[in-house]
C-alpha cells in the first residue's frame, strides 16, 4: 500500500522527518519496504502565474507566445501549445530550473525562433493527473501572481511503500495508518473523517436491497444520491489518488478510491437508472453464469461465488469487481453507493478462481469489520455533496448491521512479566492500548481491554495484547532470556547434537552447505530413471503448490543437490563441494502421514583438490572422494558402518554402493550416471551419497585410552582370494580373526596375474598393525594371529596368504 506522507500527515504529524517516521513504523510492526518521491522537484521554481497576453505564435498554427504575471518586475514570456490558454487565466507556472516529475530539468529554450522562459503546467505535468490535452486553469480566488504553487496545490510529497500483513486489514487505510504512527511516535491524533454523517438511518424511498446469503454478506449498506454532476474531480482529490497509485477518472469514482484509499473499506457506485427494478440481490452465483465486468471482460461464475443482481441479471461480482451494465458514466444523474461487508475466505477464493485481483478484493480478503461499512458511507456522503452537488435522498439502507458486541479480554500484570522476560509498567500499558484505541479498565490483577471493533479479528486473547504492548513498548528492549518452562534445560536432544555434528564435520572438510526446497519438479523421478516400483517415485502431490515445477514433496536430496550444480556451474564455479540436510517425504499407508526421514547428502564435481605449482592437474572427483568424505563423517560420528555392492537406477554401474549401518540400509554412494548428470548438464564426473541421519545409533559414551608406550609390530602380506570376494569381506573377517592385538588393517594394493595366481584369482595386500596396551609383542604371539588370518581366509573364503 502506498502512503502519501501529506496526506498521512493530515490526521498525525510527528515532529519526525520521513525516514524517522518509516523507521518507527518499521520496528512497531508496519513495515516500510520504501519511501518513494511522488511529482515535482526543485518546489521555489513552481509558481501561480495569471495570462496577461496570448498571441499567435508568428511561425507555428498551434502555438501561442504568452505574457505571464509570476510576481517577478517583468512579466515572463512563455510558448504555450495548449488549445485552452487565454488571457486572463490563473495558471501554474514552471520556471527555468523547475525539475518535472520524470526527473528532467527544465531550462529556457527557443520554440520556432521565440523565446520560452518557462512553462504553464498541464496536470500530468504536476503529476496531479491524467489530463494533458490543456493546460490547467486554477480558480482565481485570492490567489497572488508568484504565491508558490505548493501553498495552493500537492504538487510534491514523500510516499510511504508499506507492507501490510494479512491480520492488519485496518491498516489498509490511510487513517488506520496514521492510527499506528500516533501510537508509534506520540504525535496527535485528529478525529477520524467520519465522525459527522450527512445521513440518516431512516428507509429508503425507490431502491431496495435482498441479501440471500447472509454468511457471505454479513452487512449491505446504499445510500441513494440524485442530481449528481458528473465532472473532474478537483486538483487536490486528484493530487492524492495519483500520489497513492490511482488513476483518476471521474468524480464519482474518484470519491468511492478516496474514501477506499482513506478509510480502507470499498466502495461501489451503481448508476440507479441503469439498475433494472432499482432492486438489487444479493446471492451465490449459479454454475457457468455470466458477468461482463468493468474491465470489458466476460467471467464466468460458480456456485462457490456470491454476485449483485438486478431484476435484469447480474451487476457485479461480490467484493471484487463491478459489472459494465450498471457502471457511473457522464449522462449519470442518480447514483446508488454501496459499502458493503463480505465474507474474506469466500472473496479470496472468488479472486483466485477467476485471476481477478483488484484493490477491493485485496482488502475484502482480509476481512473487513461490518462497522467500516457505515464509516465509509459517511465520508463518501460528505464528498458526494461537496464536490458532485449531489442531493442524498433521506435514509439509509442497512442490511446485517453492526457486527456482534465488542470483546473484553483481562490482561495479567504477571503473565506480560513472564510472556515477555520483561516487566512493563501497568500505566505504560494503559497509554499504549489507548493509543490503539482500546479501552482499558482496572483489574485486580492487571486491566480489563475491550478491543474496538476494527481490530477484532486480530485480537483474539491475552498474548495478542501483550504483543500489542510489546510491539509498541520497543521489541528492541526486551532482554535475551530463556521462556519459563517445567523440566527444559535449554540443551539439544541427543538427536539434534548428532545432526549438528554431521554438519559440522562435513563443513569441517571443506563442503558448503545448501539448503534446497523442500519441494521436486514432477519430472524427478523420471530425470533420475527410478523404477515404477521404487518408494522414491511415490511422491506425494501438492494441493495448492506455489508453483507447478515444485508441486511435489521430496524423496531425495539428490534432485536440489544437483540443482544448485548447475546453477553454479553455468555461472563458471569449477569445483564443487556441496552438502544437505533435510527432511525428505516418503509415502505410507494410504491416508497415512508421510514418513519423513532425516538426510543428510554430499556433492562432489571437479577435481579433489586445487590445482598448485607442485600439481597443476589435480586428479578428478571419482567414488573413492565420495568415500573419502563419507569415511570422515561416520568415524566422527562412531557408526559401525560398511559399503556394500548395489546398483542404483542413477549410479554408474560398478561404481556404486550401499551404505550399511550397524547391519542396516542407511543410504547409497556412489559416481552419478553420465546420462543422468547429462540431464542437469554436468559433464564432468559427479560423485554424491545420501545417508539416513535416523538410521545411524546416537554415539555411546566415548572411552579414552591412554597411548601405550610400548611398540607396535607392523607386518604386510598378501592374500589371494576369488575375485568375487570384495576387500570390505576380507578386511571384516581379518580384524575378527586378529583379535584384540589386532590394532588396525588395510588394503594398499592389488595384484592381478592368471598365471602365477590362478584364473579368477586376485592378490590384496594388507598391512596389519598389533599392539598390547601392557607388553611389547613377542614374534611368537604375531604369528599366531596371523596363523590364525590364515586358516580362517582358507576356511571361509577359500584363499591363502600367498609367500611371494
Amino acid at each position: 500500500m502506498r502512503a502519501p506522507l501529506q496526506w498521512l500527515r493530515e490526521y498525525s504529524d510527528p515532529d519526525l522527518d520521513t525516514p524517522a517516521i518509516a523507521d518507527r513504523l518499521t520496528m512497531t510492526g508496519t513495515k516500510v519496504e520504501a519511501i518513494l518521491r511522488h511529482g515535482v522537484d526543485a518546489l521555489d521554481n513552481f509558481v501561480v502565474g495569471r495570462v496577461l497576453e496570448a498571441e499567435q505564435h508568428p511561425n507555428a498554427d498551434r502555438l501561442r507566445v504568452c505574457l505571464v504575471d509570476i510576481g517577478e518586475h517583468d512579466p515572463s514570456q512563455i510558448v504555450c501549445g495548449a488549445p485552452n490558454v487565454a488571457a486572463g487565466q490563473t495558471v501554474a507556472v514552471a520556471r527555468p530550473g523547475a525539475v518535472m516529475p520524470d526527473g528532467s530539468r527544465l531550462g529556457k529554450a527557443k520554440l520556432r525562433g521565440v523565446e520560452s522562459n518557462g512553462m504553464i503546467l498541464a496536470e500530468d505535468e504536476l503529476a496531479i493527473g491524467t489530463e494533458h490535452d490543456g493546460i490547467m486553469v486554477l480558480e482565481p480566488d485570492g490567489l497572488v501572481p508568484g504565491t508558490p504553487l505548493k501553498d495552493v496545490l500537492s504538487i510534491a510529497t514523500d510516499v510511504l511503500e508499506l507492507e501490510i500483513t494479512s491480520n492488519r486489514p485496518d491498516c489498509l487505510g490511510i487513517y488506520g495508518v496514521a492510527r499506528e504512527v500516533h501510537a508509534a511516535t506520540g504525535a496527535a491524533l485528529a478525529p477520524p473523517p467520519w465522525r459527522a454523517d450527512p445521513g440518516a438511518s431512516a428507509d429508503v424511498q425507490g431502491a431496495t436491497v435482498n441479501v440471500e446469503c447472509p454468511d457471505l454478506c454479513p452487512r449491505f449498506t446504499a445510500r441513494v444520491f440524485e442530481d449528481v454532476k458528473i465532472a473532474p474531480s478537483p486538483p487536490w482529490l486528484k493530487a492524492r489518488l495519483m500520489a497513492a497509485g490511482q488513476r483518476p477518472i471521474s468524480n464519482v469514482v474518484d470519491i468511492t478510491n478516496y474514501v477506499m484509499l482513506l478509510t480502507g473499506q470499498p466502495l461501489h457506485a451503481f448508476d440507479l437508472d441503469r439498475v433494472q427494478g432499482a432492486t438489487l440481490t444479493v446471492r451465490r452465483a449459479r454454475d457457468g453464469e455470466q458477468i461482463e465486468t468493468l474491465d470489458g471482460q466476460t467471467r464466468t461464475l460458480d456456485s462457490g461465488m456470491v454476485l449483485i443482481e438486478d431484476t435484469a441479471g447480474p451487476t457485479s461480482i461480490a467484493g471484487v469487481m463491478g459489472g459494465a451494465r450498471s457502471e457511473v458514466g457522464a449522462d449519470t444523474t442518480r447514483v446508488l453507493m454501496e459499502a458493503a461487508n463480505w465474507d474474506g475466505a469466500n472473496i479470496h477464493r472468488t479472486s483466485l478462481k477467476l485471476g481477478l485481483r483488484s484493490e477491493a478484493s485485496a482488502r475484502f480478503e482480509k476481512q473487513l469489520q461490518p462497522e467500516q461499512a457505515m464509516e465509509a458511507q459517511a465520508v463518501s456522503t460528505r464528498l458526494m455533496i461537496e464536490l458532485c452537488g449531489a442531493r442524498l435522498v433521506p435514509g439509509t439502507i442497512d442490511v446485517g448491521g453492526d457486527g456482534p458486541p465488542p470483546k473484553t479480554i483481562r490482561l495479567r500484570d504477571a503473565r506480560i512479566t513472564s510472556l515477555l522476560g520483561a516487566e512493563i509498567p501497568r500505566a505504560r500499558c494503559v497509554e499504549i492500548l489507548n493509543a490503539l484505541q482500546f479501552t482499558t479498565a482496572d483489574a485486580d490483577d492487571g486491566l480489563d481491554v475491550t478491543v474496538p471493533a476494527f481490530r477484532r479479528g486480530d485480537v483474539t486473547r491475552e498474548a495478542d495484547l501483550i504483543e500489542e504492548v510489546a510491539r509498541l513498548d520497543g521489541l528492541e528492549k526486551l532482554p535475551a532470556t530463556l521462556p519459563s518452562r517445567h523440566g527444559a534445560s535449554g540443551r539439544l536432544t541427543a538427536r539434534q547434537r548428532l545432526r549438528r555434528r554431521a554438519a559440522d564435520v562435513l563443513a569441517a572438510q571443506g563442503l558448503h552447505e545448501i539448503v534446497g526446497w523442500s519441494f521436486a519438479h514432477p519430472d524427478l523421478a523420471d530425470r533420475l530413471r527410478l523404477a515404477d516400483g521404487d518408494e522414491r517415485r511415490n511422491t506425494l502431490r501438492l494441493e495448492n503448490p506455489i508453483s507447478t515445477d515444485v508441486s511435489l514433496l521430496r524423496t531425495t536430496l539428490l534432485g536440489s543437490m544437483l540443482d544448485v550444480a548447475r546453477h553454479n556451474r553455468s555461472r563458471g564455479a569449477g569445483t564443487l563441494r556441496l552438502f544437505e540436510a533435510g527432511a525428505v517425504y516418503l509415502p505410507t499407508a494410504s491416508g497415512q502421514l508421510p514418513r519423513e526421514p532425516y538426510y543428510v547428502g554430499a556433492l562432489l564435481t571437479g577435481t579433489v583438490r586445487p590445482p598448485s605449482w607442485r600439481d597443476g592437474h589435480p586428479p578428478a572427483v571419482d567414488f573413492f572422494a565420495a568415500k573419502g568424505v563419507l569415511q570422515g563423517l561416520m568415524d566422527a560420528l562412531e557408526a559401525d558402518w560398511g559399503l556394500e555392492p548395489a546398483p542404483e537406477p542413477f549410479l554408474h554401474p560398478g561404481r556404486a554402493a550401499r551404505v550399511v549401518v550397524a547391519g542396516d540400509d542407511a543410504g547409497w554412494i556412489g559416481e552419478v550416471h553420465p546420462l543422468v548428470a547429462a540431464q542437469w548438464d554436468l559433464r564432468d564426473t559427479v560423485a554424491a551419497f545420501e545417508l539416513n541421519l535416523d538410521a545411524v545409533p546416537e554415539p555411546a559414551t566415548t572411552l579414552y585410552h591412554g597411548v601405550t608406550g610400548f611398540p607396535d609390530v607392523r607386518e604386510d602380506i598378501a592374500v589371494v582370494v576369488p575375485e568375487h570376494v570384495t576387500a570390505a569381506e576380507l578386511l571384516a573377517l581379518v580384524r575378527r580373526a586378529g583379535g584384540r592385538l589386532l590394532a588396525d588393517a588395510g588394503v594398499f594394493d592389488v595384484y592381478r596375474d592368471p598365471e602365477r595366481l590362478g584364473e579368477g584369482n586376485v592378490s590384496l595386500a594388507l598391512r596389519l598393525t598389533y599392539r598390547a596396551g601392557d607388553r611389547t609383542l613377542t614374534d611368537e604371539e604375531v604369528a599366531e594371529r596371523r596363523e590364525a588370518i590364515a586358516e580362517v581366509v582358507a576356511g571361509e573364503l577359500g584363499g591363502r596368504i600367498r609367500a611371494s
